[in-house]
């Protein structure tokens, strides 16, 4: 995994000789799909060596997915694990609300046999893994030329909301998670005010996660079908009943197909930019903004455009700040897996 990249992140153990020649197991543990790599550490880095996607629903537990891969690769004498998984982690147990078992380290260790296990939150454990992403994996959607280095923020929507940050200490920066998209949606219009009662109806509390995510993309275009009156075209219609709900609204806004589509897709946008607004403000996030996750790619063309930037600088009283961030979007879709391989070789002295 060389890279060109100089995303300088606090590895305490990565000069450790103890860390070198290492085999590790990284999963990025999802709802309906779960990615398991193997990796060498070696020479301050991490290879991957094999990896494999298994139906998540398959598994009775997260320690069947890792012992079938280790089975299916033919890997043994494995020295650490790190599990990236989408939820919080406290004191090395997590119950994911989009999972249906709880897991735990110590659990795993005893069902995988393997000494060192961690639990890493997907968001964090993608922080981790900018160091690795490939400069051509970067695609800088603004830079002033005049950012400061400090504070970094990572906004990534896809089957949930991930929102992460890096604490600049002066020489490095430091990952850490939040919980920041299930904190409450707030509108800001008249017609914002329509789709939070909207929203309210369906789940009492609106968060973000409830508005940019997949299921809060269809939310925003079942709220402009259904209260907005906008027609659902045949064709759409039948691509939402095949479930590729989220690929044809976004195709359909590409190719200006239909209204409904444009409109679905522009206000999801205003939506993010002001969602990165508030993290960058939050964390006071000078070092930039990195969006991540499948969502953002899908519609590199559109925030790519000035749309997204000026409604991500408006402001009471920051603009003067939030011009000078510079936004990236992150192209490399390993970033979770490959953060939590680099967490578990190289964290720990």
């Amino acid at each position: 995994m060389e890279t060109t990249n100089k995303f300088n992140l606090f590895l305490p153990g990565i000069a450790s000789e103890s860390n070198n020649n290492l085999s590790l197991v990284a999963v990025d543990l999802r709802e309906e799909t779960t990615l398991v790599g193997h990796y060498i550490a070696k020479s301050q880095q991490v290879t991957l060596q094999a990896e494999q996607f298994y139906n998540t629903k398959d598994f009775n537990s997260c320690s069947e997915i890792i012992n079938r891969f280790k089975e299916d690769h033919s890997i043994e004498n494995v020295a650490k694990i790190a599990v990236a998984v989408p939820g919080p982690v406290i004191r090395g147990r997590s119950e994911p609300a989009r999972l249906s078992w709880k897991i735990d380290a110590e659990i795993i260790k005893d069902e995988t046999n393997v000494g060192e296990v961690y639990l890493i939150n997907d968001l964090e454990a993608s922080a981790y893994g900018l160091q690795n992403v490939a400069e051509e994996h970067f695609v800088t959607i603004h830079d002033s030329g005049n950012a400061t280095p400090g504070n970094v923020a990572v906004l990534s929507p896809g089957e949930g909301l991930g929102e992460a940050a890096l604490f600049w200490d002066g020489h490095c920066l430091r990952p850490f998670a939040t919980e920041g998209g299930h904190c409450e949606f707030s509108p800001r219009t008249n017609d914002e005010v329509e789709f939070y009662s909207f929203l309210q109806k369906i789940y009492g509390i609106v968060s973000w996660e409830s508005v940019l995510s997949t299921g809060g993309l269809f939310n925003v275009y079942r709220f402009l079908r259904d209260v907005k009156q906008q027609k659902q075209p045949d064709w759409l219609t039948k691509e939402i009943e095949a479930g590729n709900f989220t690929q044809a609204i976004i195709k359909g806004a590409l190719e200006n197909k239909d209204r409904i589509c444009t409109m679905t897709i522009d206000t999801f946008l205003v939506f993010l930019a002001r969602e990165a607004n508030s993290l960058v403000l939050k964390m006071k996030a000078t070092g930039g903004l990195f969006l991540t996750g499948d969502i953002p790619v899908m519609l590199e063309q559109f925030i790519t455009n000035t749309k997204f930037y000026k409604n991500f600088i408006i402001s009471d009283k920051m603009e003067n700040i939030l011009e000078d961030i510079p936004i990236y979007l992150v192209k490399d879709k390993k970033t979770i897996l490959n953060g939590a391989a680099l967490y578990a070789a190289f964290y720990q002295e």
